[in-house]
């Protein structure tokens, strides 16, 4: 039997290893940023943007807080400090019956934390390309 695909997240950020990805986002993927007004589409675009991710957010102070899961999604309240900036955000994660991921969503907040991201992602996004 395989992880559920939140104890396979858990540990991916744990370890703050993004090579499961590939295993754990279905092909279908949709990725939803908090800076980007578009939708990433497709499991290629879904792990360029998680893998940046881990280098922007995983750091020694992020941790989950808060943790509502159903039959097929599940919302993981986080909070993290970059540059002395205190981040608040939400991961909305659905999978299939596979148990891939088949979307995404991060919201976040206060409003200085997303311009930092914004900045901290796009630097990730450019030097992986």
């Amino acid at each position: 039997m395989t992880d559920h695909p939140l104890a396979t997240w858990h540990r991916l950020v744990r370890t703050h290893d993004p090579s499961g990805l590939n295993a754990l986002l279905a092909e279908d993927a949709v990725f939803y940023s908090p800076v980007v007004h578009t939708p990433q589409r497709g499991k290629k675009l879904a792990f360029l943007y998680l893998s940046a991710a881990f280098g922007v957010f995983f750091n020694p102070t992020f941790r989950y807080v808060r943790e509502i899961a159903g039959p097929s999604d599940a919302m993981l309240e986080f909070e993290t400090e970059i540059d002395g900036i205190v981040v608040n955000g939400v991961d909305l994660i659905k999978w299939n019956a596979a148990g891939q991921i088949v979307e995404f969503k991060v919201m976040l907040r206060p409003l200085k934390a997303i311009n930092l991201i914004h900045q901290r992602m796009a630097a990730m996004l450019q030097s992986s390309q």
